[in-house]
């Protein structure tokens, strides 16, 4: 089968379980992020694909060979460090070209190979340039250009543009997934950055507690979060708690048309995002609330209202922005079909 395969993988160390049977399939060319908070289990599992870790169990298995005993050098793999790993004595050129030259390619094919990669990540002419006068970005491309110099099957990378400044990382975002796009190679990216995640995966793999709690591409991930952990981790969201009252109704879905709580269930979350709700005149929506914030962010204006100790947030465009003032009592507009009920 075409593509990476991770079949039943655990890491333990001693009693504890770093990565939890975790299975997974990626098929070929496809762009994956794993995501979640630090400790979750996701940089270990990038080392065990990498052969840098050795698993307690399972198999990782790539184009239908089972790699899981294969050293890492063997493997055909690229492998970004957050660190970059660059050798600072050599020129751009030669970092690029020292896998190659290590392997015993002629000097001529190490030529043509770094002018051909310099040429892809827009740094042409560089080749003599000390990697010391580069700028961030720039060692960023030079590193991404040392991984790809084999042409790898896989391309891995550990939080690449973790060091980057807010700016630049974005650009970075963007020309990462074009370049992905361009050579069509299965990519692996380790991320805590949901913004990230969003813009260059096709799949985005939610882990917690070494497991994986949710992998769909991006929209459905917003969209349509497995549980509450998901939803409050991706983007911006408000959980609302929902509890039954004595006569078995869900409290706050009786203020939602349309919605009920799951069969057996007495406890869950309703997920909806700020873009989503509405801010109305009092009584006129689902709930109402005070407005105890409201911060303009130039491109969205985002209001806060407190809803019997519960902060709920809408978001809103400045041609929609909402005519209210801290202290306004107003209503909360909840549309149905934007309203996700989760286990808890």
């Amino acid at each position: 089968m075409s593509g990476l395969a991770i079949n039943d993988i655990t890491k333990k160390f001693g009693d504890f379980s770093a990565v939890d049977n975790v299975n997974l399939t990626v098929p070929h060319g496809t762009f994956v992020c794993l995501l979640g908070p630090s400790g979750c289990g996701k940089t270990t599992l990038l080392r065990m694909i990498a052969g840098l870790e050795e698993p307690t169990g399972g198999a990782i298995v790539l184009d239908g060979d089972d790699i899981t005993a294969l050293p890492t050098h063997k493997r055909n793999l690229g492998m970004v460090f957050q660190s970059l790993a660059l050798f600072p004595h050599l020129s751009v050129g030669d970092n690029i070209a020292y896998a190659l030259r290590i392997r015993g390619k002629p000097k001529e094919e190490q030529r043509k190979r770094v002018e051909d990669l310099l040429a892809l990540i827009h740094l042409p002419d560089f080749a003599d340039r000390p990697v010391a006068k580069l700028s961030g970005g720039q060692r960023q491309r030079v590193a991404i250009a040392r991984a790809l110099a084999l042409s790898p099957k896989l391309f891995l990378l550990d939080e690449p543009l973790s060091a980057l400044d807010a700016k630049l990382r974005e650009d970075m975002q963007v020309e990462l997934r074009q370049l992905q796009q361009r050579l069509g190679i299965t990519t692996i990216v380790v991320t805590h950055d949901q913004r990230e995640a969003m813009t260059m995966a096709d799949l985005v793999v939610v882990m917690g507690k070494g497991k994986i709690l949710q992998a769909a591409p991006p929209i459905e991930i917003y969209r349509k979060p497995a549980d509450a952990f998901v939803a409050d981790f991706i983007g911006i969201t408000n959980l609302l708690p929902i509890e039954t009252d004595g006569a078995g109704r869900a409290t706050v879905l009786t203020a939602v048309a349309g919605l009920s709580l799951p069969a057996g269930m007495s406890k869950a979350s309703l997920s909806i995002r700020p873009e989503d709700v509405g801010v109305a005149a009092p009584r006129s929506g689902a709930l109402t609330g005070t407005v105890s914030f409201v911060r303009d962010l130039g491109g969205t204006i985002e209001t806060f209202v407190d809803v019997g100790g519960t902060t709920i947030i809408a978001v809103a465009t400045p041609r929609e922005r909402p005519n209210v003032s801290v202290g306004q009592s107003v209503g909360i507009v909840l549309p149905p079909e934007s309203c996700v009920v989760l286990k808890p």
